[in-house]
């Protein structure tokens, strides 16, 4: 599994030319689900992800967290991520997670998250999508498995 974050200002999602999802200031995270993984995963990555203190207190340090800030979370699955790109030039998607499973785990990690956090938005599971931010800082972290 991996998780990237992104603090934004705003981020939104569309599909065939419609905005179907959007946030103001919070987080854009993309989602790669790979073969193996299980919700005991996605309970770690996603309580790490919510408890991240990233946005600026009153000292303009990185020192408050989602919560604290009153943040918005727009959640884009993203099998790419699992790309495998040791051999030739041409990226192998073969840890990808089962589609099925991996959708079934990306609305668990949805589902966490709207158990904690007043709005939060997301992608559409296996669509083309553009997606489209404003990077607050640029500020990303990347948890995957060498990080927890």
């Amino acid at each position: 599994m991996k998780f990237v974050i992104q603090r934004v200002r705003s981020a939104s999602v569309r599909v065939e030319g419609k905005t179907i999802a959007q946030i103001k200031t919070g987080f854009l995270v993309l989602i790669g689900i790979g073969e193996g993984d299980t919700k005991e995963i996605a309970e770690k990555y996603t309580k790490k992800m919510l408890g991240l203190r990233i946005f600026p207190d009153e000292n303009d340090k990185a020192n408050l967290s989602l919560k604290d800030v009153s943040g918005e979370l727009l959640l884009v699955s993203q099998f790419t991520l699992c790309a495998d790109c040791k051999k030739g030039n041409r990226p192998s998607f073969t840890k990808a997670g089962d589609p099925r499973q991996a959708n079934e785990l990306y609305e668990y990690i949805v589902s966490l998250c709207r158990a904690q956090i007043p709005v939060v938005q997301t992608g559409e599971f296996g669509a083309y999508m553009q997606v489209s931010l404003e990077n607050d800082g640029p500020f990303t972290i990347l948890l995957d498995e060498h990080i927890l």
